[in-house]
């Protein structure tokens, strides 16, 4: 009876400690920006128990679920990505309240073999309170600029704050400091090559996109702000093919195999085009990282917010403070941003657009 009850405290243990060695190699690969290969948990983690994957799996994501409110998901494969871009978008699980929430994992096509066999953290906190921390306080600003006291003098050594001036520039006026982020630049240019490839179709031409750069003065030479995980400043070129490398972009040449037909963008035309001038053609698409992290509603709802505030910017001259605060943001307004969101959706090729997968 001993030796039995030895023998599971020992089972229970190994599977503890494989479990606990995946959340950690998740938590790196994160840290990388990279997706955890399946090939890459069994060599480092399993070994020669491949079979307990899925029990490794699950304790693992109780521990990435309790102790850092994240969980990994598998990315979708490109062609189960153009499968979905053609077909409806299966009903949705209803939670317990009677709401529509995420599918539910391993309901539809996706289980039948989607999948990549690549995993990525997502965050399980609720949008609603990362919004409310990322919402400006005036007062919390008022406190925030004053001077630091003797107490947040190392604060202030930190930041290079050395009068009230600086101190104010500084301040957030926001829980989360969400503009003193690492890589705020590279995720807000990311965000709007996102959105410039939904309008567009769901699809984009490079020389498309490099236009829409240079308007924005993101010529292939520019250089974007030096972030920690760089050592050099990364120049456009260097930053799309990173975003390709971390699964956010997805680069494909004209008439490749594989790529999405139909509603998954104007790609059509653009073949005949490079067909016709016998020069080589790429197109630009979300990768698998951007739909399990973002999500077409999220990106439609951010072109449709931020078209309703510029306008409403330019028409009631309001000031930066006034938005900040909210002003404006009645029944009307969001009338507005609902007729520019359905707007957006029929600019993506018609199809209904899609939530994080």
């Amino acid at each position: 009876m001993d030796a039995d009850g030895d023998g599971g405290d020992d089972s229970q243990k190994e599977l503890e400690r494989k479990a606990g060695d995946l959340a950690r190699l998740a938590l790196f690969a994160e840290s990388r920006r990279v997706p955890l290969k399946r090939d890459e948990i069994s060599k480092k983690v399993l070994g020669s128990s491949s079979r307990q994957f899925s029990l490794v799996f699950a304790r693992a994501q109780e521990i990435l679920r309790k102790a850092f409110g994240v969980e990994m998901v598998e990315l979708q494969s490109r062609a189960a990505l153009a499968l979905d871009a053609d077909e409806p978008e299966p009903t949705q699980v209803a939670n317990g309240d009677g709401k529509k929430g995420k599918k539910s994992a391993g309901v539809g096509k996706r289980a039948a073999g989607g999948g990549a066999k690549m995993y990525i953290l997502r965050s399980l906190l609720d949008p609603d309170l990362i919004a409310l921390a990322n919402a400006p306080d005036r007062e919390l600003r008022r406190l925030e600029s004053t001077r630091p006291n003797i107490a947040n003098e190392d604060l202030a050594d930190l930041y290079d704050i050395e009068d009230e001036d600086e101190s104010a520039a500084w301040s957030t006026g926001s829980i989360l400091a969400w503009d003193r982020s690492d890589e705020v630049a590279n995720v807000g240019l990311l965000h709007l090559i996102l959105s410039f490839i939904l309008v567009e179709g769901r699809v984009v031409r490079d020389n498309d996109l490099r236009q829409i750069l240079k308007r924005l003065r993101l010529g292939s030479g520019a250089q974007m702000p030096l972030s920690a995980r760089a050592t050099a400043p990364l120049t456009i070129d260097q930053l799309l093919s990173s975003l390709v490398r971390q699964g956010y972009l997805d680069r494909q040449r004209v008439g490749e195999p594989g790529k999405g037909k139909g509603k998954r963008g104007r790609g059509g035309a653009s073949q005949a085009n490079g067909n016709a001038t016998g020069e080589e053609q790429w197109e630009w698409r979300w990768g698998p990282r951007a739909f399990a992290e973002v999500g077409e509603r999220a990106i439609g709802r951010f072109v449709a917010e931020f078209m309703v505030d510029m306008e409403v910017k330019a028409t009631a001259g309001e000031s930066d403070e006034d938005q900040e605060e909210g002003a404006g943001r009645g029944e009307e307004w969001r009338k507005r941003v609902e007729r520019v969101y359905n707007g957006v959706e029929r600019a993506a090729a018609g199809a209904a657009l899609q939530d994080v997968k």
